[in-house]
């Protein structure tokens, strides 16, 4: 419950803003989308000149707070949704690069303190749909093979979810089953066949009930019922929402095909934006639009190259291009690099937050903020500690919902990119501790290799202009910087 002083002293920092009594009784419900490989310029409200109808995300910018300066502790799935629900930087785990595929063992320790188990020891009904990538407990029979009769051993219900419904991992990678409360709901009768871009899919073991066209409706579905659900019930409720797309496969449902003109990724950008819709909805439905805190946002950037060699051709002339003509499509705005780099593109994500008399519609922040941070936010909010040893990288961003400035600056953010290469940002500037993009895009480099790339954002947003010898005195500092928060957890907390 919050404490009434507490609520008086949000009211004092958002002057004009009202709170319904209703919403005053009760902590707020808490919602969080996360987009598969949505790029910043994905969205029409960040990027004016797309001709990607997004009117839910649009609606929900104009309803709540865009900050746009966001960013994912990675540039790729796994080590993000690490970040996300743990509030800790995933490279402190045992995954130093990449990411997991659908069989592998779980990351998160069942010890370690996530989001979910901090709400529900607080009283929410927790719950997760959809692409999950953090590692399950498949059992294995006499075999050696997987048996998807048995019940898993590890997975997001022993991790502080009272309810799942989760694909293993992103919607390319096999197995391809949804998995109910660590049970199997489809055993595997047949395999599925690999196939190439933009229905890019691995071989592996098809569940009897998996539907690849009709995933993302499904995961919707059941994402709807669980809110439904919960808002019957006296106790607030923690959704926790990760989407499949518009992540490979690019495979919209045929409801959507055509719908942009910009080929399958295109039309799966707008098929996201109808799943927003979906959850907005419900949410008016059940009679808790008001008493809900909403998320929106990205694990990463977008997997689609932008060609600047306006004569070359794209996705929308061939669909086996994972690439947009600059003119007709800037899939991560303007932003360099792609999905995995350390450059900008591949971390910089849309973010907004709706919260209903709390947040100021239509505003805006340029608070440099991390995914990591929702942890600590959710806390500060709820005018709850957070547990020891827990969340070491999360920082509340709750005065910047507020509209008022921080009261100290936020340590600085770390970003990682798929290869293992880091970055530390620090205001204007930015440090990259290696050579090249550490992911994708050429010159991909390598980790710790010099010189590295200092840039300024302020002035060269493009990151076209390595600095490191004109500015060594703020290059220096940034490494240490760096280095000491790699050694030390608990830098910046205390």
């Amino acid at each position: 419950m919050f404490r009434r002083f507490v609520i008086l002293s949000l009211l004092l920092l958002v002057p004009g803003l009202t709170r319904r009594a209703d919403a005053a009784a009760a902590p707020p419900n808490i919602v969080i989308i996360l987009a598969d490989d949505m790029g910043y310029g994905d969205v029409q409200t960040l990027n004016s000149t797309s001709i990607i109808a997004t009117p839910n995300l649009n609606r929900l910018a104009a309803d709540g707070m865009t900050f746009l300066d966001a960013h994912t502790p990675s540039a790729v799935c796994t080590p993000t949704r690490y970040g996300l629900i743990t509030g800790r930087y995933c490279w402190r785990s045992r995954l130093k690069s990449g990411v997991l595929n659908g069989y592998d063992a779980p990351l998160i320790e069942t010890e370690r303190s996530t989001l979910a188990s901090f709400l529900k020891s607080h009283g929410y009904r927790t719950g997760v749909v959809g692409k999950w990538h953090l590692g399950l407990g498949f059992v294995k029979g006499g075999d050696g093979q997987i048996d998807f009769t048995q019940k898993l051993t590890h997975g997001p219900n022993s991790l502080g979810f009272d309810y799942s419904h989760v694909i293993p991992a992103s919607l390319d990678f096999p197995p391809y089953v949804y998995i109910e409360n660590h049970q199997v709901t489809g055993v595997p009768q047949v395999t599925q066949s690999a196939q190439k871009f933009p229905r890019f899919l691995r071989k592996g073991e098809l569940g009897s009930d998996f539907d690849m066209e009709g995933c993302l409706d499904h995961l919707a579905e059941q994402a709807s019922g669980f809110v439904r659900e919960s808002a019957k019930g006296n106790q607030p409720f923690f959704l926790y929402f990760p989407l499949t797309a518009p992540h490979k496969p690019a495979w919209p449902h045929q409801r959507f095909v055509g719908k942009t003109k910009l080929g399958p990724y295109g039309d799966f950008v707008a098929q996201v934006d109808a799943t927003v819709g979906v959850v907005l909805e419900v949410l008016d439905q059940a009679g808790v639009r008001d008493n809900t805190l909403l998320i929106y946002t990205s694990d990463n950037g977008s997997y689609m190259y932008r060609l600047d060699d306006l004569t070359k051709p794209d996705h929308i002339v061939d669909e086996s291009i994972q690439a947009f003509r600059a003119d007709r499509h800037r899939a991560n705005g303007p932003w360099r690099g792609t999905k995995a780099d350390i450059w900008e593109a591949g971390h910089r994500v849309p973010f907004f937050v709706r919260w209903p008399g709390h947040v100021k519609p239509g505003s805006q922040s340029d608070s440099t903020i991390c995914l990591t941070d929702v942890y600590a936010t959710v806390a500060e909010l709820l005018d709850k500690s957070i547990p020891e040893k827990a969340a070491a990288d999360s920082f509340s961003f709750a005065t910047a919902l507020a509209g008022k400035p921080a009261a100290a600056p936020r340590p600085f953010v770390v970003n990682h990119s798929v290869a293992g290469m880091f970055a530390v940002r620090d205001g204007r500037w930015k440090l990259v501790l290696g050579d090249g993009s550490g992911g994708r895009q050429q010159p991909r480099g390598k980790p710790f290799e010099r010189p590295y790339q200092l840039f300024d954002l302020d002035t060269d947003p493009g990151e076209t202009t390595n600095l490191i010898e004109k500015h060594a005195d703020v290059a220096e500092r940034l490494e240490v910087a760096a280095e000491t928060m790699r050694q030390n957890e608990w830098y910046g907390r205390k």
